[in-house]
């Protein structure tokens, strides 16, 4: 009798045996899918991140491109003949200002001077005084050679 206690007890816990250890590799199938999951998310994520960051810096490399582009026009376009010019006449500008407000009788003396100054200006680009010029000649510094003299010497 003890041997048939015996044999149905390791046969009952040769079945609890398996159940579990079933159950366990069951388990442990879950935690495998589960940390292959992990794995692919975390991958797909580093991918993403990566071409982001690509991106980041290929843009990143554009805009210094086109900084450092848009710093040599700007320094070509300080230098370009005619700014220096304009900044000097907008500082003239502002002094010319300034003495009409703070000095008494420059402010008529200075719009007559101006109103004279701007009706030459509209003669030079209206056409009357180019025309003097093309049609009237000059009178020069250069001394007159007489023809006849330089014939008989030579």
């Amino acid at each position: 009798m003890f041997i048939y206690g015996l044999g149905v007890g390791l046969i009952i816990a040769a079945v609890v045996a398996v159940y579990f250890s079933s159950k366990i590799g069951k388990v442990n199938d879950e935690k495998k899918k589960e940390v292959q999951k992990y794995k692919n998310m975390l991958s797909d994520r580093m991918e993403l991140e990566a071409e982001g960051l690509k991106k980041v810096r290929d843009e990143n490399e554009e805009l210094k491109k086109i900084n450092e582009n848009l710093r040599v026009s700007l320094l070509a376009l300080r230098d370009k003949p005619g700014r220096k010019e304009m900044q000097r006449l907008q500082v003239l500008q502002k002094a010319a200002d300034r003495l009409t407000i703070n000095s008494p009788g420059f402010g008529p003396v200075w719009q007559a001077a101006l109103k004279e100054s701007e009706e030459e200006f509209q003669k030079v680009y209206s056409g009357f005084i180019p025309f003097i010029k093309r049609h009237i000649p000059r009178p020069t510094d250069a001394e007159v050679v007489d023809i006849q003299d330089n014939s008989n010497t030579q």
